[in-house]
């Protein structure tokens, strides 16, 4: 007598933000089943309002601004021939944008993420002959981004045990690349960005983009990695064409 085939279980959306981490493939293959994103979204909330804290209680968004503006010498130079009131509101503004873009996150996120899953559906539906769906590959994202969250993390605990404020960067908050370990003035501008994009938990995320990317494609592995990185190798390029443009 044949046994019934029994449906393999969807795993719950808390399984699925701790599996993504040591059992990726099975997890993606929930998340195509039922592909849900809230709690991965709720889980980066929770980061970034921690790390938004943080930068505000120890750092401060003034000496952010002021931390950010040394990497940019041109942009310095232009500071320095303002007259002083003409600075003050410069400052006044540059640093409100600032931390508006991080009180903006949470729409900001659901933006990006949308933009990018957009991007990989195409180019694994159309290139790789996939047959993701949006929400599918819009899910693979937020599951594939939890182990960027470590980077915040990290920060924080480094900054409420004692890091040097006017050593912080925003855009490179811990030492999970060779960047955060280089002078941004003493070295040179595209070697520095190069070395802050390769990052370890970066690399971490393509890597699950890509297995999550062909698990809801139904594609060969190689094809959802391959279709990953091509495009993170292209915006390292544009990250380090830019930075030597605007030093």
């Amino acid at each position: 007598m044949t046994e019934p085939i029994v449906p393999e279980a969807t795993l719950s959306p808390i399984a699925s933000v701790t599996g993504v981490f040591h059992k990726p493939t099975k997890t993606f293959e929930s998340i195509a089943r039922r592909p849900s994103w809230w709690m991965p979204f709720l889980v980066t909330m929770v980061v970034i309002g921690l790390f938004y804290f943080a930068v505000t209680a120890k750092v401060g968004w003034n000496q952010v601004y002021e931390n950010s503006l040394r990497l940019v010498p041109k942009q310095a130079q232009q500071m320095e021939s303002l007259t002083p009131e003409q600075r003050a509101s410069s400052e006044k503004v540059a640093v409100s944008f600032t931390q508006g873009i991080w009180l903006g996150m949470p729409l900001l996120t659901l933006l990006f993420a949308a933009i990018e899953a957009a991007i990989l559906l195409g180019t694994i539906n159309f290139v790789f002959g996939g047959r993701a769906t949006f929400w599918q590959v819009y899910a693979v994202t937020w599951y594939a981004g939890l182990p960027g969250l470590l980077k915040f993390l990290l920060a924080v605990v480094a900054l409420f045990v004692g890091l040097d404020p006017e050593s912080f960067q925003i855009n490179n908050p811990a030492g999970t690349n060779l960047g955060y370990y280089l002078s941004p003035t003493d070295t040179p501008k595209a070697f520095y960005t190069l070395a802050s994009q390769v990052d370890l938990l970066t690399l971490w995320t393509i890597v699950l983009m890509g297995i999550g990317l062909a698990v809801v494609a139904r594609t060969k592995r190689s094809s959802g990695l391959l279709a990953v990185f091509a495009w993170w190798i292209v915006i390292v390029l544009i990250s380090v064409a830019a930075s030597v443009a605007f030093s």
